[in-house]
């Protein structure tokens, strides 16, 4: 199931189902489904959420959307798509592909490269890195702008696939993320991490929510980076979940541990694209991250 939460003018924030070209409106306030984050409560499971979310689309027989017709910039005026869930909590993780080999067998250079080979994790317990993203009103939906820090002359997006969190922990559902990263700050050392990371508009999660039971491979998805600047692709290059070297369930557990997660908190699983330094994003870019099955988060570029 692939759920959406969307604007509508004189209604407000909407919850969506999506079926193919159309959107079903199964917002609810008897039912008490006023946004995605309600379902992720409710249902508490993946397969709960499809129940509670085909149950009301059942029940409240609401012309469907057009989906083309949510594909454009927020406007208090016009049918939108808004972020997908307004999560307590963003997290993310680094460090969690294994690097790519070219030709000769020889791993490539990656920025979130592991330290330890792949095979390390069959031999060792291997504790990932992880780090505190963003909350709710640092986040951004579809076509919405994502921000470049004032103090940063190299910021740079980092897509990825991203679990959504239920209770106690359970993933129920999978979306895109770009974690945008201020690069030269990160790189002055771990203690400026946060001010890389952690400001208004430097996470974008979407365009949708597709729950746990309908991904039947999270390690099979193909994931793409790409940059249109001035109407032209400066960068765009793909990888694929494979080579996520930390299972996704070990991320979520050391997550979970001695650290209580609300429900619908997202966990961003790393990146395995790294875009050079010579195309670092600049103000009036256009970002696309594509994530097989999830479909195309896009955001403007903008400058704080």
């Amino acid at each position: 199931m692939k759920l959406v939460q969307f604007f509508r003018p004189g209604k407000g924030k909407r919850v969506g189902l999506v079926q193919g070209d159309r959107v079903l409106d199964i917002t609810s306030s008897d039912e008490g489904v006023g946004c995605t984050l309600d379902l992720v409560i409710q249902g508490k499971t993946a397969q709960g959420m499809v129940t509670r979310g085909m149950w009301l689309a059942k029940r409240l027989h609401r012309k469907a959307l057009d989906w083309r017709e949510l594909q454009r910039s927020p406007s208090r005026r016009a049918p939108h798509l808004l972020v997908p869930i307004d999560p307590p909590e963003v997290w993310g993780a680094k460090g969690t592909y294994a690097p790519e080999l070219g030709q000769a067998g020889i791993a490539l250079a990656s920025g979130d490269a592991p330290a330890t080979p792949a095979g390390a994790m069959a031999t060792r317990d291997r504790r990932p890195a992880l780090f505190f993203k963003a909350t709710a009103y640092r986040v951004v939906g579809p076509n919405a702008p994502i921000m470049l820090r004032s103090d940063s002359k190299l910021t740079v997006p980092e897509a990825g696939l991203a679990v959504v969190l239920g209770a106690p922990g359970a993933v129920v559902a999978f979306t895109a993320c770009n974690d945008v990263t201020a690069r030269d700050i990160e790189e002055g050392g771990p203690e400026f991490l946060s001010q890389a990371k952690v400001y208004a508009a430097s996470c974008a999660l979407g365009p949708c929510l597709v729950t746990a039971d309908e991904v039947e491979d999270p390690y099979g998805l193909q994931v793409r980076c790409s940059i249109i600047r001035n109407g032209e692709t400066i960068f765009s290059e793909a990888t694929r979940t494979a080579r996520l070297h930390q299972p996704i369930d070990e991320m979520v557990a050391w997550l979970c541990k001695d650290n209580p997660i609300l429900p619908a908190t997202v966990l961003s699983t790393g990146t395995g694209l790294v875009v050079p330094n010579p195309m670092a994003l600049s103000d009036g870019d256009q970002v696309h991250i594509e994530v097989q099955g999830i479909g195309r988060l896009s955001n403007p570029v903008r400058r704080t």
